[in-house]
């Protein structure tokens, strides 16, 4: 046999060195990957076990734990979430602590400047003291396990694929044991992504600072609650509400607040434009089955892993000493269930949204501030800030008596403006200690009505609303929560803080906050919408949403007198634009022969993923908020699209001359049908240069488009990088202020930054016939079959069975691993 000449003979050596490499380093990525999957069968050595535990897992991943007591239950959960998801919840202690620089370095000081401002960490700590004995006998046994499975997994790179990449600018990190605290200060985070209606506040103030008040006003309009659904109505006599305080904020301290909140994660809720959830429960006399039934699906802004974690926790034997037998979603690194059911009671939440933030303008000279004419020390504390791969940041953390000043916090020190200034400070009730812990506790082993509402008694922070149902049949609603009492103002605009005139003078009794019991309609709906009318005598707020959502809920559940869990998941899936009706006409009208105004003529308007009608109304609307509103408003008071705008705008269709419509950056005046005609010919450009030239063939989830992007790695602008750990894009059916909520900001374009972030039917005839979906899985391990398992049900849809007896649970499982003492 001849031999090669000698240039292709080297030619393939090096080809066969580089493939050898190859294959190497493949092989080398894959056990990287791989080594941190966690076992979900045998048997695992616990130390602290009183007796076995069994955990069962199904074929999407979800755990089913059982064990013989209340305490071996939690530490089986802490080390079953762990082998899931021990990176997110390192990350987030990081977050709640003001400690992400110490992973990520200087890029995280901001985020770590506003935490430690707020001292998260701190009242977390705080709020151990004020919790039951047993609550924090729970706490630590979840610490235990969590910490049971560090010592089991002593390398990080067998601990996340996360940490093998954190270690290649980041060495020699070794995570912390986890305590109770880290479990508490969670609450915070949660608290801070549904804090109630602080940027209508600030939105509000930074209006004003170039407009009238009557103009400003027209941007917020009161609830009609006439005309919108109300979740329990009022028979009272309205008493005196308090009005607005006049005074306006300066400009650059609130530009320094809203540069606060941008500082935080998005993953948060800083990168959405409209918070939401939506919630309902129907009485047997108007379901298939003749007992309840129950949805949920919190809308939250979208993250990989999901928001949630979904387990079960099973006393072998319910008892007394052991009284848990309950199955749903909760946080990774918190015990117990948040959202779901037990063998007796069912529950869901919604944002209550109260309005539980004001910010004080204050009157601040050196160390001091102004308070009735005194100077009054400011409080002062002095925090580190540890700063991988660069040089500690000292921080000066200031505080009136009304809270932290928030006005000042990413400011460079020396360029603090010398001598007397005004500053602005942020009272919060979840800036108070509180009890939430103990509520979710005595939710997942309550029993009825009576024992429900106790344990909501302790949800005091963020405040929720609470939807039951139980196998007796009956259903209910109850609001909980801190909501002040001010002595003057209605919270909706910054006040004087050195006149002592806006204190809080105390806070609502749980007697006084709305509550209903089976109402005769049989069925109770919460979508943010208003939770009373103006008859009720005390102020929760003035920033509800506007009730589109509700509104279509209830005509759906009114025209269903015998729905069954498909159609309680059918309605989550609806589509309908409701303020579509009301702006297509008028479309119509001025746009008759232009491009692609065609396609609304026989629109049924629904907005699934293949409608063209809908790309080009989301289009023309978009293009309509950004001509008649952006050159009024400054940054931060623009719209985003949400239900709020479509309440303003119905109000300007009707009055065509608004000085809104007139573009103030040109010279000529424009009205009403001049900026509709340019909104639409706007759109179809837009659309012709993203979608192409022929209409008919644009489609709505074409634009409309979801990537669920990791909340660590997942934005470090590395491509290669940000591909091992985020998934899609996905096209998503639904819109802004729809039951489908998948939200977009029209300052931004059409991406999905709000989504429902699980969905759950709960059936209270049969448990096992309940139904659920994560916007993820079950693993935080990128590339484990249960990282993104459920993503494209949940884009399609679709729902996973849900199953709760221990027959069902052994029945569907696929895994089972034993902990043993």
């Amino acid at each position: 046999m001849r031999r090669w000449p000698w240039p292709l003979r080297w030619g393939a050596r090096v080809l066969a060195l580089m493939l050898a490499l190859a294959l190497v380093a493949s092989l080398w990525v894959v056990w990287t990957v791989r080594r941190s999957f966690p076992d979900y069968d045998g048997e695992v050595r616990l130390t602290g076990l009183n007796a076995s535990v069994t955990v069962h897992r199904d074929g999407y991943g979800v755990p089913q734990i059982y064990a013989s007591s209340s305490e071996d239950l939690f530490k089986a959960q802490g080390y079953v979430t762990a082998q899931d998801r021990f990176w997110e919840m390192d990350f987030r202690r990081h977050v709640t602590s003001g400690r992400l620089s110490e992973l990520f370095g200087e890029t995280t000081v901001e985020t770590d400047k506003v935490v430690r401002t707020l001292g998260w960490r701190k009242i977390a700590e705080r709020e151990l003291a004020l919790l039951e004995p047993e609550t924090v006998r729970l706490l630590e046994a979840y610490a235990d396990g969590v910490n049971a499975w560090l010592k089991h997994h002593p390398d990080t790179a067998g601990q996340s694929l996360e940490y093998s990449v954190l270690g290649l600018q980041r060495s020699g990190y070794r995570p912390e044991r986890w305590t109770p605290a880290d479990s508490v200060a969670w609450l915070k985070a949660m608290a801070w992504d549904l804090r109630s209606n602080m940027d209508e506040e600030i939105g509000r103030a930074l209006a004003g600072t170039g407009l009238p008040r009557e103009r400003v006003d027209q941007l917020y309009p009161e609830y009609d609650d006439k005309r919108l659904p109300v979740i329990v109505a009022s028979d009272e006599k309205s008493g005196e509400k308090p009005a607005s305080t006049t005074e306006q904020a300066p400009a650059r301290a609130l530009s320094g607040v809203l540069e606060t909140i941008r500082a935080m994660p998005e993953s948060m809720g800083n990168g959405a434009s409209e918070i939401g959830s939506n919630s309902w429960v129907v009485s047997g006399s108007r379901t298939a089955t003749g007992k309840p039934l129950l949805a949920n699906d919190p809308h939250l802004a979208p993250q990989m892993p999901s928001v949630w974690y979904q387990a079960g926790l099973h006393c072998l034997t319910v008892t007394e000493e052991c009284p848990y037998d309950v199955t749903g979603f909760t946080f990774a690194g918190l015990p117990g269930v948040v959202i779901g059911h037990n063998q007796r009671v069912a529950w869901g939440f919604t944002n209550l949204g109260p309005d539980v933030t004001d910010l004080y303008i204050e009157r601040v000279d050196g160390g001091n501030a102004e308070y009735k004419g005194e100077k009054e020390p400011l409080q002062i504390r002095k925090e580190t800030i540890e700063v991988a791969g660069g040089e500690n940041v000292e921080l000066t953390v200031r505080a009136t008596r009304h809270g932290p000043i928030i006005s000042d916090v990413l400011e460079n020190p020396g360029k603090l403006v010398s001598g007397p200034t005004e500053a602005i400070a942020m009272r919060w009730t979840a800036l108070d200690p509180g009890r939430t812990a103990d509520a979710v506790f005595k939710m997942n082993r309550s029993t009825d009505w009576k024992s429900f509402r106790e344990a909501a008694s302790a949800f005091e922070v963020p405040s929720q609303n609470l939807v039951y149902a139980d196998v007796d049949g009956n259903i209910g609603y109850q609001s909980p929560g801190r909501i002040p009492v001010r002595s003057k103002g209605d919270g909706t605009r910054p006040v004087p803080g050195w006149d002592g005139e806006h204190e809080w003078k105390g806070f609502l009794s749980f007697e006084e906050l709305p509550s209903i019991q089976n109402p005769e309609k049989g069925y109770i709906v919460t979508a943010n919408n208003a939770v009373v009318d103006s008859g009720y005598e005390h102020l929760l707020t003035k920033d509800w949403a506007y009730g589109y959502r509700a509104d279509r809920i209830d005509e759906l559940l009114e025209g269903d007198a015998e729905i069954d869990v498909a159609g309680m998941a059918k309605i989550q899936l609806d589509s309908r634009n409701g303020f579509a009706p009301t702006l297509v006409p008028h479309l119509q009208r001025v746009g008759s022969g232009l491009k692609g105004v065609e396609l609304l003529k026989d629109w049924d308007f629904a907005q699934p993923t293949g409608s063209a009608a809908a790309a080009f109304y989301n289009a023309a609307w978009r293009h309509l908020l950004l001509r008649a509103f952006d050159d009024d408003l400054p940054e931060g008071a623009r719209p985003d699209g949400g239900d709020r705008w479509f309440e303003v705008v119905r109000a300007l269709l009707e009055a065509p001359d608004d000085p809104y419509w007139d573009d103030t950056a040109t010279p000529q005046k424009e009205d009403r049908d001049t900026i509709l005609e340019s909104a639409l010919r706007a759109a179809a450009d837009e659309l012709t240069d993203l979608l192409g030239d022929t209409p008919s063939e644009w489609r709505w989830g074409d634009l409309h488009t979801l990537t669920v992007t990791n909340q660590t790695f997942g934005t470090s602008g590395i491509g290669v990088v940000e591909r091992l750990f985020n998934r899609g894009p996905l096209n998503l059916a639904g819109g802004q202020s729809i039951v489908n909520a998948t939200g977009w900001d029209a300052q931004k374009g059409y991406a999905v930054d709000w989504v429902p972030s699980m969905r759950l039917v709960a059936d209270l005839s049969d448990f096992d016939a309940s139904r659920y979906i994560n916007l993820t899985g079950a693993s935080g391990h990128a590339f484990s079959d249960h990282y993104w398992d459920q993503t494209p049900l949940w884009a399609e849809g679709r729902t996973i069975s849900w199953p709760f007896t221990p027959a069902r649970v052994k029945k569907d499982s696929r895994h089972t691993l034993t902990l043993t003492p």
